[in-house]
């Protein structure tokens, strides 16, 4: 479970960065708009100058023309076409360098934006892969279920469960299908289940199996058993059925693991003879080869 609200963590975190990255492609493309608009604002300025630039040259080669006609009296309306055409030259100059400012920064924005678009289709991807892996790993476990509800169907809903969640498949045994009370010695009822569900465990090699005991919350009495408490009993349960897994069968040792988990994790917190009931048990964990998972993650 913890391995599968890492994956859903990561996979949320891959999700928020491709809001951030879309959040910032639509203001880098908002801002480039606006530039845009400064860019086309700037070549109507630009042109109206070079227009007004154009009409103060006229109007001064026409004063050049008549100039000698015009010695007396026009010399200062020269001098203010004169400093007309300097001011239009500045402001044209002006506008010139303006426009040369918003070219590079319309530049830099679309390299922001192209830099942005190659992250997203990046997370996009490894989005793409993280789903199909997950996909595939829902199948193998509904599969896996499949076969084992298959192989327990006489044992189920007669003190054996079989769910899937989390990618993972789960094989809940009551108490009263594999231990009498307080003891950790497995009937002929329960032994007979648990060499069914060996038997397909062994044709499945890539699945990892983990045994939890679960007790009630009655304190346990050891009664001068080596036993001390029902962390105890939950472990030596786990145990119990790990050996009677193993017994005869070709699984490798190495994909079981035995825990327990005492009265600290109960299916039903009432303070109920039903509910002590099914706290009591055995769960079976069934998890894929999550091998290909974690290298995904590990590549980026």
């Amino acid at each position: 479970m913890d391995e599968r609200d890492n994956l859903k963590s990561a996979n949320i975190a891959l999700e928020m960065a491709n809001r951030e990255l879309e959040s910032k492609m639509a203001l880098t493309e908002q801002e480039i708009n606006s530039v845009k608009e400064e860019i086309a604002k700037a070549q109507s300025e630009r042109d109206k100058a070079v227009e007004d630039y154009n009409n103060i040259s006229g109007r001064y080669n026409d004063l050049q023309n008549a100039q000698e006609e015009l010695i007396k009296g026009n010399v200062k309306e020269t001098q203010k076409l004169l400093t007309e055409l300097q001011a239009a030259q500045v402001n044209l100059k002006s506008k010139e360098d303006l426009l040369s400012q918003l070219e590079q920064t319309l530049d830099t924005r679309k390299a922001a934006l192209d830099e942005l678009t190659f992250e997203l289709e990046k997370r996009n991807a490894r989005l793409v892969e993280l789903e199909k892996i997950l996909d595939a790993q829902k199948r193998i476990a509904q599969d896996l279920k499949n076969k084992v509800s298959e192989a327990l169907l006489g044992f189920e809903n007669n003190g054996l469960t079989v769910s899937q969640r989390n990618g993972k498949v789960y094989i809940s045994l009551d108490e009263q299908l594999l231990f009498k009370s307080a003891s950790w010695d497995i009937d002929a009822n329960g032994r007979n289940a648990l060499k069914k569900l060996a038997a397909v465990l062994e044709r499945n090699p890539d699945i990892q199996i983990t045994i939890e005991g679960h007790t009630d919350d009655v304190p346990y009495n050891s009664g001068g058993s080596l036993l001390r408490d029902n962390w105890d009993l939950s472990v030596k349960r786990a145990t119990t059925v790990v050996r009677v897994l193993l017994e005869g069968s070709k699984i490798d040792p190495k994909r079981l693991t035995a825990a327990g988990h005492s009265e600290f994790m109960p299916v039903d917190a009432e303070n109920s003879s039903d509910a002590r009931q099914k706290n009591r048990r055995t769960e079976v964990v069934l998890t894929p080869d999550l091998t290909e998972l974690y290298n995904l993650i590990n590549k980026y």
